[in-house]
């Protein structure tokens, strides 16, 4: 099995409300098999000059490397931010079993 066509994919959004309704899109759309959210994720970052702080909502989202652009599209379109966080790191190895899951689940390519 080819693990390296598998990614988790972090996005932040400002409220549990968006974190909810890009997930429901997300697996409605079957561009992912499942999204975590963690709430009350506390976040410091530099923006236009300054130091920031909020109070977020961390997605975990599991699904395939050859669905990620189309998976940015979908975000960025429900999302507020004017550059939301959208990154994906791969999933090197794992429980097979969970790998085909993800596979059956997600949209083919």
């Amino acid at each position: 099995m080819k693990q390296t066509e598998y990614i988790v994919v972090f996005i932040t959004t400002g409220n549990i409300k968006e974190a909810e309704k890009i997930s429901d899109k997300l697996i409605k759309d079957k561009l992912a098999a499942c999204a975590n959210m963690i709430p009350k994720v506390k976040s410091v970052f530099s923006w236009k000059g300054k130091i920031e702080e909020a109070n977020e909502q961390l997605l975990i989202v599991k699904t395939k490397l050859p669905l990620f652009r189309r998976l940015v599209k979908a975000v960025k379109k429900l999302h507020s931010y004017e550059v939301p966080e959208i990154i994906a790191l791969p999933i090197i190895d794992g429980n097979e079993a969970y790998l085909n899951w993800i596979k059956g689940t997600v949209k083919k390519y």
